[in-house]
Formats: structure tokens, sequence, C-alpha cells
């Protein structure tokens, strides 16, 4: 058995190490939306679990993950899409190339978190939350928002950050939740707009910056937020009552991979129960029956049927709209 090569490369290596790990039948190139961290995690447990399998890992955000899909559809580079916002991976442009493909332990997922046709299955997701930084909030005489209907409050006028749309996964969910949530969603994103500080190109990053003080509220994702608590930093995580929007992440093999075998084997295992006890590590919602919740869950306040407090998500709407919405979003926020 050779020695293991799983490795995360960088965008300048990737014409290079794609085109070696061609040559071997058990190497494969994935793009991944995953965050770094978890990612690393991840790959050290398929390092054990599967020494002969060299897996080259390029991460993106979701937006240019997107935009590389589409760009190489004519030369693809890639055999395996792992942990894609949804409402990215139904685009008609990155749909037409994937492959069908039944992994092994893919009967435990119910009917939402897998594609009739076969074409994907998501194992994860994540769900917007607001950070919000209670001491700046007290000095500042803020009340505590519970809902982005909140937000469009004055009174909040720069002192929040969020994530632009158009480059992060986390920022079009929460933006289209609103949409999608009332007739008068645009009239509410412009509302709140003229309240936010900046936007950021990470779903995370607002979370880190209200819970370093550099604002008060930070809209974000659910396990940003309480890994912010469990860590000490003065943050009370807060599910928007109205419009909880949440995203699942997606995974496939591409109908081009020249390492099929391979493929298969990577996606089977990302259903295996060795990974599937790590997701709980990251992940506020795993839809793996069984799997533990995130450390700190229960202090920061996670429902423990999460289900019961996610927007319904119309997530091929959110696909089919995508050009429409962002389209409306530079004309109305332009930034």
């Amino acid at each position: 058995m050779r020695p293991t090569s799983t490795k995360l490369i960088g965008a300048a290596l990737l014409s290079i190490s794609a085109a070696t790990s061609m040559a071997h039948a058990s190497s494969i190139t994935v793009y991944s939306a995953l965050e770094q961290d978890e990612i690393n995690t991840y790959l050290q447990q398929l390092r054990s679990d599967h020494p002969d399998l060299e897996v080259n890992v390029l991460r993106l955000s979701t937006g240019d993950l997107a935009a590389r899909l589409i760009a190489e559809a004519e030369r693809p580079q890639v055999d395996v899409v792992w942990g894609m916002a949804l409402s990215n991976m139904i685009d008609p442009q990155i749909l037409g190339q994937l492959a069908p493909y039944t992994p092994e332990g893919i009967d435990v997922l119910a009917a939402p978190y897998k594609d009739d046709e076969g074409r994907w299955f998501a194992a994860t997701g994540y769900l917007g939350a607001l950070c919000i930084n209670e001491p700046m909030i007290e000095r500042l005489g803020l009340p505590m928002p519970t809902s982005w209907a909140d937000l469009a409050d004055p009174v909040y006028k720069g002192e929040i950050v969020m994530p632009n749309p158009a480059s992060s996964g986390t920022g079009y969910m929460q933006m289209v939740a609103i949409e999608q949530g009332t007739p008068d969603g645009w009239e509410l994103i412009e509302q709140i707009d003229k309240n936010v500080a900046q936007y950021t190109s990470s779903g995370s990053r607002p979370c880190q910056m209200a819970r370093t003080g550099e604002y008060a509220i930070g809209a974000s994702f659910a396990f940003v937020a309480m890994r912010s608590i469990a860590e000490g930093y003065p943050i009370k995580m807060v599910i928007p009552e109205d419009f909880a929007g949440y995203e699942l992440e997606a995974s496939a093999m591409l109908s081009s991979s020249a390492n099929p075998e391979a493929a298969q084997k990577f996606l089977d295992w990302t259903l295996s129960d060795s990974v599937a006890d790590l997701y709980g590590a990251y992940k506020e919602i795993v839809t793996i029956p069984g799997a533990s919740r995130p450390e700190g869950a229960d202090e920061a306040g996670l429902p423990a049927n999460v289900e019961e407090v996610l927007f319904p998500m119309d997530f091929a709407q959110s696909a089919n709209d995508r050009p429409n919405f962002m389209a409306e979003w530079q004309q109305r926020i332009g930034r």
C-alpha cells in the first residue's frame, strides 16, 4: 500500500496537482465550500479510514466555487464537489455536470436531503443566526433584536455587519429567506441595509467581528455563534424568529470524473459512521440520524429539534432566481 498523500491545495497548485492525480486510479480532486478547519479534521479521519485514497481538496467560498464549476464546464478539473450550498448545486449549469450515484448509507437520509435522480445528497447544513455582543448592546442602550424585522430599526444604524450574498452562501441564504418569507421582502432588505456598516465575503466573518467588539451585531450562522460562546466571547446567539433561513451542503460526483471508482469511494465515506461522528463537532444541522450535537449547543440555546425553527426554504426557487435576485441586489443595494 502506498503512503497517504491526502492534502489541501491552493488554487495556484490545482492544475499541477490535478494533472498528477489523474495518473493514479485512487487519486481524486475535490472542490469544497466547507470551512477550512473542518476539512482538515475530516481529512485526518480519511487518512485513517482509506490510506490508499489520495484526495486533493481545493477550498473556495460558495460563490467562487459555483463560478469555477461553470467556467470549467467544457474542461472539468474536478471529480467531486463536497459540501456545496444546495441552492448553488442545483443551478442547471452545475446540475447538468453531475453523475447519478447512490452511495452506501444514503438510505438513512430523509427524502428532502437527497436528489430523486441520485445526482446529489446533503449530509450537513447550516442555520442562519445573529451574533449579538451583549456588553456593546447594553453600553449603547440598544434593545436585544429577535428578528430580521427588528434590524430595520434605525437605532441599529452602523452597528450591523452582514455577509455579501454575491460571494457568501450564508449571505445569500439570509437574504433569500427574507425575500421568500414576505411579499415586502425587498423593502425589508433595503431598510436593514441602511443600518449595515459593511458586507463581508465570508459567512463567519460577521460573527467574528461582533465577538471582538468591532460591531454590536453580526449576521452569521449558528455554529460560529456557538463556538464563539464556548470560547468565552460575550456573544448571545439569536435565531431570527421570523425567517430562520438555512442551507444544505450537498455533495456529488461529476460525470466527467476520470476516477469514478475513487470518487464513489470518497462519497461513500462521507456518509460513513466514522466521519458522521465528526460532523456534530462543526454542524448545527446533520441529516444522518443519531449524530451528536455541537459542543455548547445547549448553552447557546440551539433548539433540541432544529427542524422546528427552520424557515421552509424553497431551494429550487433559490437556484432559479439567483440571477434575477443578484441583479435586483445590485440595483437596490449596490455594495
